[in-house]
């Protein structure tokens, strides 16, 4: 937040396709752009007094590692996901048009937000947090979560006990509430830090690690699209909210993005994009 194997075989992404993505979306100088310009005045009135990096376009950043949330393509640097139609959406409410930067880290979007300069906004199903909030601040939540654990399919030892003894490996990704929530709840068995849930579950898949923990609506969309020798073994009712993360320092961005993201709500707007990713709206 390397890469893994095959992250959708019905949607045509393999390991190498996602390494050769990733990688010119880190060289590449500009960024991918999506959603349409519209002549909407923004939510505030003026998006001069929104403090964005690049004036007229609502500049997000990802680590585009999280499908259905936000990814690329096999041989593509053109994000999609329910994030990025979420954006598109929410940009067009307010007279801006949604840009991506290239993917990055997950544990360094939230640095990148705090510092400013660089993004608008971080949007990669970030769980709110009272530790994260410290940093940053969150918008209004814009879909609801909880954790899943992801064993083999045909694994008898899948159940938090069975997993919990010394010599089993847990595989998550670094700076995520399923990494934590396996450091707290897995305390005999070694936890392994990723950098996506994609490699933990092609670990999972070969026999590297035990289990891996992650969001649910990731693990039961690539286990459905591609690994269908795992399954989620347990759901784990954390209640999690995602939020986009803004600098503390912009509060006019916070108010006008948290305006539009009710509008795109109230018209039903985000339940279609959750249907169309997910199979029905999960908020």
């Amino acid at each position: 937040m390397g890469w893994g194997e095959s992250i959708m075989k019905k949607q045509n992404i393999t390991r190498r396709g996602f390494v050769a993505a990733a990688g010119l979306a880190f060289t590449s100088l500009a960024a991918c752009s999506t959603g349409t310009t519209s002549s909407t005045t923004a939510s505030s009135g003026d998006s001069s007094d929104l403090g964005l990096v690049t004036e007229g376009k609502l500049t997000c950043v990802s680590d585009m590692a999280n499908p259905p949330f936000s990814y690329y393509d096999t041989g593509s640097t053109e994000p999609k996901g329910f994030e990025v139609d979420l954006m598109a959406a929410i940009a067009e409410e307010m007279g801006l048009e949604s840009e991506w930067l290239p993917a990055t880290k997950f544990d360094t979007i939230i640095p990148l937000i705090k510092q400013g300069g660089k993004a608008d906004l971080g949007v990669a199903n970030i769980t709110i947090t009272d530790e994260r909030a410290q940093e940053i601040d969150f918008s209004d939540p814009y879909i609801d979560s909880n954790l899943g654990v992801v064993t083999l399919a045909s694994s008898t030892e899948n159940t938090e006990e069975a997993l919990n003894q010394e010599g089993k490996k847990i595989a998550a990704q670094a700076g995520t509430t399923g990494e934590a929530w396996a450091t707290e709840n897995l305390t005999n068995a070694t936890i392994v830090s990723l950098d996506d849930p994609v490699q933990a579950l092609t670990g999972v898949e070969t026999g590297l690690y035990d289990a891996a923990a992650a969001d649910l609506p990731v693990m039961k969309y690539l286990c459905s699209k591609s690994y269908s020798d795992l399954a989620v073994s347990i759901e784990i009712p954390t209640g999690d909210q995602y939020g986009m993360a803004v600098s503390k320092e912009n509060s006019n961005l916070l108010k006008a993005v948290n305006e539009a993201l009710q509008k795109v709500i109230d018209s039903g707007k985000r339940d279609e994009i959750e249907t169309t990713w997910f199979g029905e709206a999960l908020s």
